[in-house]
C-alpha cells in the first residue's frame, strides 16, 4: 500500500501565511492593507499583487509617529490608530480609495490594536469593509481609558502609577494627558478633521 504525503509550504509550516486567505483577498483584484504588530510597534502597508512579486505602495510604523509629537508608548491602541490615519493620508495621495484589510494570521482581538489600526485608515476615507462590531470604541481610540486610570492609580496607589507609567515620566509626559497628545499628533498628520 502506497501513501502519499505533501509537506505544507515553508511558510505555512512556520506559521507565517494562510495561503488560502492570500489567494481569496488576491482575488478580489484590490490592494491589501497589510497590519503588523510586535510589543512595542505597529508596521502597516498597502501591498499590491502582481506575478513577479509584491509592490509596496504606501507604508507606515509608529517610529514614524515621533515626528509628529508622539512620545509615547508606541504599541497601544492610540498609537495604532495614529499610524491608520498617517497611511490613510499617504494612500490618498497615492489614490488608493478602496482596500482589502489583511491581518495575517495574527489572532483577531475585537477592539484589538489592528482594528484600531484599521479604523484610523476607514476616517481618512479608505473603504475596507471591516464592520463596525470590531473597531474599538473613541475612548480608546484617544487614550482616554489610559488618562482615567493613571488618574485613579495616582490617587490610590502612588508607588504603582510611578512604576506603571516609569516610561512616560521619564519622556516628561504625563500619562493623563494622552488624549490632548492624540489630538496634537493627529493635527500635525493633518488628512480629515
Amino acid at each position: 500500500m502506497k501513501s502519499t504525503y505533501t509537506v505544507a509550504y515553508r511558510r505555512r509550516r512556520e506559521g507565517k501565511t494562510d495561503y488560502l486567505l492570500r489567494r481569496k483577498m488576491i482575488a478580489s483584484h484590490k490592494p491589501r492593507v497589510v497590519v503588523r504588530k510586535s510589543l512595542n510597534h505597529i508596521s502597516m502597508q498597502i501591498i499590491k499583487y502582481s506575478a513577479q512579486g509584491d509592490t509596496v505602495l504606501a507604508s507606515a510604523h509608529t517610529k514614524e509617529l515621533a515626528a509628529y509629537g508622539w512620545k509615547s508608548h508606541a504599541g497601544n491602541t492610540p498609537a495604532a490608530y495614529l499610524v491608520g490615519r498617517l497611511l490613510g493620508v499617504r494612500a490618498k495621495k497615492a489614490g488608493i480609495t478602496t482596500a482589502v484589510a489583511d491581518i495575517g494570521i495574527q489572532t483577531s482581538v475585537k477592539g484589538g490594536v489592528l482594528y484600531a489600526a484599521l479604523k484610523g485608515m476607514q476616517d481618512e476615507g479608505v473603504q475596507l469593509g471591516v464592520a463596525q462590531e470590531v473597531i474599538p470604541d473613541q475612548k480608546r481610540i484617544m487614550g482616554e481609558h489610559i488618562a482615567e486610570w493613571a488618574t485613579i492609580l495616582k490617587k490610590q496607589n502612588p508607588e504603582k502609577y510611578q512604576r506603571v507609567f516609569q516610561d512616560y515620566i521619564r519622556n516628561n509626559l504625563s500619562p493623563e494627558q494622552l488624549p490632548t497628545m492624540v489630538q496634537t499628533v493627529l493635527r500635525a498628520i493633518g488628512g480629515k478633521a
